[in-house]
């Protein structure tokens, strides 16, 4: 996943990493760029909860991508 982005029949839907909502379409909705990525929200709270803790909610999407975190290293497979 990227960016708050999945890949659904060749069309590209975003979801809040926040509250896990998804948007139809990311044009006015708040949004946020964290490491090269852009993030979109469903409202300025979300987008507020995000900002506190981005790296966190980084760290939980690449955790439901696939990738399992252990000190010093990063395994790629499935949980």
């Amino acid at each position: 996943m990227n960016g708050g982005q999945d890949q659904e029949q060749g069309n590209t839907r975003h979801w809040d990493p926040v509250c896990g909502r998804h948007l139809e379409a990311p044009e006015g909705h708040p949004s946020s760029e964290y490491k090269k990525r852009r993030y979109f929200f469903c409202s300025e709270g979300c987008r507020t909860a995000f900002e506190r803790q981005a790296e966190r909610f980084r760290l939980n999407e690449l955790a439901r991508a696939g990738a399992l975190m252990s000190p010093g290293r990063v395994r790629w497979g499935l949980a």
